[in-house]
């Protein structure tokens, strides 16, 4: 995965944020989106473009683009920063191969302790209940 041409391959839009920062915050634009059209890429192979729509479908759009948003910083330039780091963190995410799980048995030493253990139980309970006349 190759980081600088990826970056190359983002889309960013600047919008004015809520939140603190008085006056100022109705003047700039501090809060970033980023778009990344997962499809159009040149980066990725069809097997992992694949993956990565399999594996981000919360995040995509219909269109399969990956939007991402921060408004954390005051600063622009901040929250440009943090929002290329998440999505470099959500590729490296999405592109990871789940393992296949083994279907195993339980062995016969712990089958006969969980059933040793009910018996105990029941044995016990047993004790509890009122004597029949």
């Amino acid at each position: 995965m190759n980081k600088e041409a990826l970056i190359k391959e983002l889309k960013f839009k600047a919008v004015r944020s809520s939140g603190a920062g008085g006056q100022h915050v109705n003047k700039v634009s501090s809060k970033v989106e980023l778009f990344f059209d997962l499809q159009n890429s040149f980066e990725f192979s069809e097997e992992e473009k694949q993956l990565l729509s399999k594996n981000l479908r919360s995040k995509l759009t219909k269109e399969d683009i990956l939007l991402l948003s921060c408004d954390e910083s005051r600063s622009q330039h901040k929250n440009k920063e943090i929002s290329i780091n998440r999505f470099l963190k959500l590729i490296k995410n999405g592109l990871k191969v789940p393992k296949k799980r083994k279907p195993t048995k339980p062995s016969k030493s712990s089958i006969q302790k969980r059933l040793d253990t009910k018996k105990k139980h029941a044995y016990k309970k047993s004790f509890r209940k009122k004597p029949e006349v």
